[in-house]
């Protein structure tokens, strides 16, 4: 069981949490990556939501969730992980909206059959709440989701990457296939203009569902 290297710069139930954390990733990658590579990935993880987390008390949480998004990439990217099973990585500029709802389509069509990640060049504090409860309408529970960034492994893991509006900023990597949606940027828009929006994605959701031959509802 790795032991999180103390930081001074956090609280002490931050440190109690990020030892927990710690220690649920070395439960999930036993024998896959050691100590040293799960403490890098969780405390660089960490600093990437701490200069602009609205609730300090989730940072820890949100660090575990997306280092273990990172770790599972980079066991795909290295060869120590292979599944069968596609993944899509959803870009836009802010994580917040478009990205997020595409991410929420397409695993909710496809269940277990396909993996849907997102990120962004530049991540919000939080989702659109409009696309939110644009969202709950389809009964898609998106309001646990956060904005994030993409990673150099997260990209490579990626079958496809479909972006949307990130334009210079996205990643591009050789190998990868790429897509761009033109699809409108819900933010500052009301849940009419939204549902639009979402609809919009869904047709986009299934067709590339369909194109990489991933049964769905």
């Amino acid at each position: 069981m790795p032991v999180t290297a103390r930081r001074p710069d956090l609280s002490i139930d931050q440190q109690l949490a990020l030892r927990t954390a710690a220690s649920n990733l070395a439960r999930a990658f036993d024998g896959t990556y050691g100590s040293e590579t799960i403490e890098r990935f969780l405390h660089t993880s960490y600093d990437e939501f701490a200069d602009r987390a609205v609730v300090i008390n989730y940072l820890p949480l949100l660090a575990e969730r997306f280092a273990r998004q990172r770790l599972r990439a980079l066991a795909k990217v290295e060869g120590k992980s292979v599944t069968g099973t596609p993944v899509a990585l959803f870009l836009c500029t802010h994580n917040a909206g478009r990205s997020q709802m595409a991410m929420g389509l397409f695993t909710h069509l496809a269940g277990d059959r396909a993996i849907a990640w997102s990120g962004g060049s530049e991540p919000d504090t939080r989702i659109n709440s409009a696309a939110v409860e644009a969202m709950a309408e389809r009964g898609i529970d998106i309001s646990g989701e956060y904005p994030k960034p993409w990673t150099d492994e997260v990209v490579r893991a990626a079958d496809v990457v479909i972006t949307m509006g990130c334009g210079d900023a996205c990643p591009v990597f050789p190998g990868r296939r790429y897509e761009n949606w033109p699809v409108a940027d819900p933010a500052g828009l009301d849940v009419p203009a939204v549902r639009v929006i979402r609809d919009d994605l869904e047709r986009r959701v299934r067709a590339l569902l369909a194109e990489l031959a991933v049964p769905h509802d």
